[in-house]
């Protein structure tokens, strides 16, 4: 993919005109003198003589004027529709990427999100070492979603930073790297260490703040002043703007007093809505017995099961904190689930379960479903639409 910004040079643009002319299929060369190279070619009949080359610079100049006019005097081409997002100093080709925990532990699963059709990545929500998690079975596939209780497994820290520092490929997409210290000594020291890695490359943190399933370890964002304390220490010792994956919130009183919070925080620039609702139970008819073996079976519902509270926890954040970016998360199966998670006001759309179960094609069918919806209802670009759900009077 080209970068955003390249222009093509004048040889390039010759090379494109005389392209657009040939018939015949006898080719002879054109030295552009500027460049002293090679560059273009053009058709001349099987009869003609080599062309000399201030002639053949001659030609291709007045070919490419020639086409200069027609396209000024042709009528305007329809603009066309985009999925591209530009936020956090980085361009987007578009708002999907996976949600921290699927198919972003390794080095391959990595690699393969890099090379997908999504905007950009995120990492595995990552401790100072290496965790093994939870006992399984500790995932189980569900008719509408998903259970899980992981336990926050990971290859450590320093296994990401490795990542991040040298083997990501920027040029393809921008990377976000996931942190889940479990105390705030943790997690600042891991922010001391990202801070050159993160000047140098680029990458983005997204500061975890609700995994639900690590057993004797509360979700950090249900308690409000701990929350205000994890955002302190990493605002005063990481010197870049970072996001924070946030719980479900169910009471209105919550989502004001979050809110407020965040907002007294300028380098919390995203806001991820939501993890996955915490300490659900599943339990099989047959056997009558829990589905996973962490926690005495309860643990993280994802998927369809919790769109409509992840559409609400998008909504609330986009409406209470205006000059944050949010990240919508959650129940996204298809281009209308992201249309929805758009409309309510997300930036960037991650895909968990769905993810899980189809792999990392789904970005293209996910792009190609989300352009038809738009498509269908007038819309070129996402910031047309995106906040723009309506209420009933």
């Amino acid at each position: 993919m080209p970068h955003p910004c390249h222009r093509p040079n004048p040889s390039q643009s010759i090379a494109s005109s005389l392209a657009r002319l040939s018939h015949s299929k006898r080719l002879i060369r054109v030295t552009c003198q500027h460049t002293n190279t090679y560059t273009s070619f053009f058709s001349l009949p099987q009869r003609a003589q080599p062309v000399h080359r201030a002639s053949a610079r001659t030609f291709a100049a007045c070919c490419t004027l020639f086409l200069f006019l027609l396209d000024v005097t042709a009528p305007p081409a329809a603009a066309a529709m985009s999925l591209q997002v530009n936020i956090l100093s980085n361009r987007f080709a578009n708002p999907f990427m996976n949600a921290a925990g699927v198919m972003c532990s390794t080095t391959e699963d990595l690699v393969t999100m890099t090379k997908s059709d999504s905007g950009s990545l995120v990492s595995k929500s990552c401790t100072p070492a290496p965790r093994a998690g939870n006992p399984t079975p500790r995932y189980r596939s569900l008719p509408l979603g998903s259970i899980n209780s992981m336990g926050l497994p990971n290859n450590g820290f320093d296994f990401y930073l490795d990542y991040a520092a040298e083997k990501h490929d920027y040029s393809r997409k921008p990377l976000f790297l996931s942190m889940s210290g479990l105390s705030v000594q943790e997690n600042v020291e891991m922010c001391r260490r990202l801070a050159a890695v993160a000047t140098e490359k680029g990458v983005l943190l997204e500061l975890n703040l609700s995994c639900p399933n690590v057993p004797g370890k509360p979700q950090v964002a249900y308690d409000f002043d701990a929350m205000r304390e994890y955002l302190t220490a990493v605002s005063e010792v990481y010197p870049h703007s970072f996001g924070v994956k946030m719980p479900p919130y169910f009471d209105i009183a919550h989502f004001d007093a979050a809110a407020e919070i965040l907002n007294a925080f300028p380098k919390v620039q995203f806001i991820t809505c939501i993890n996955s609702i915490g300490n659900g139970l599943m339990i099989d008819v047959e056997t009558e017995s829990v589905m996973i073996k962490p926690k005495q079976g309860f643990g993280g519902l994802g998927g369809r099961y919790i769109l409509p509270t992840a559409l609400a926890n998008v909504n609330a954040f986009y409406r209470r904190c205006p000059d944050k970016l949010i990240f919508g998360c959650g129940g996204v199966y298809t281009g209308e689930d992201a249309f929805l998670h758009v409309l309510a006001g997300a930036s960037m759309v991650q895909v968990g379960t769905a993810l899980y179960e189809e792999g990392s094609s789904i970005f293209e069918r996910l792009t190609k479903e989300l352009l038809e919806v738009m498509a269908k209802k007038g819309y070129k670009t996402l910031d047309e639409f995106r906040g723009k759900v309506k209420t009933l009077d």
